[in-house]
């Protein structure tokens, strides 16, 4: 009979999910004894149960294991996808975009040319919007430059 410590995890977030390419040690519990509920899983990447389940339900997340009594029982492995999620979410990559993107994961290494134009897709979107951004900044600059000046010199505007 194996014995599952099902202790609740307050651990902050860990320097692991902040960057998915990061060493897996800084995982809240090691390597075989990484079992999570969804709450410990919410607590630690700040995402709802909602969130989660609906993730799950899309095809966004990959086989979350059950426990006995059928809870979901994630492991290190699905924080490191979720941490990755997370940063595709910020680049704007649209919700089909990512659960494609999973469904080639799942699909094996046949699919890493498929994977790689999905990501230089998003990179070259990500540019254009730092872009726009960048000129945004520079009008807002001026802008706060020009209201500086008036204020100093209150009797040329």
């Amino acid at each position: 009979m194996t014995v599952i410590d099902s202790s609740p995890v307050r651990a902050p977030l860990p320097t692991a999910l902040q960057d998915p390419c990061a060493a897996a040690d800084g995982h809240p519990l090691p390597e075989g004894r990484d079992h999570y509920t969804i709450s410990e899983v919410a607590q630690v990447t700040g995402l709802t149960a909602h969130t989660l389940r609906w993730y799950e339900r899309i095809g966004l997340m990959p086989h979350v294991d059950r426990s006995h009594t059928g809870q979901r029982r994630f492991r290190n492995r699905d924080l490191d996808w979720l941490a990755f999620v997370g940063k595709l979410r910020l680049t704007g990559m649209p919700v089909a975009d990512m659960v494609r993107y999973a469904e080639l994961v799942r699909e094996g290494e046949h699919t890493f040319e498929a994977r790689q134009e999905l990501l230089e897709a998003t990179r070259r979107d990500v540019r254009a919007r730092i872009a726009e951004l960048q000129d945004t900044l520079a009008v807002l600059d001026y802008k706060i430059d020009l209201y500086a000046d008036a204020r100093r010199t209150p009797e040329r505007y």
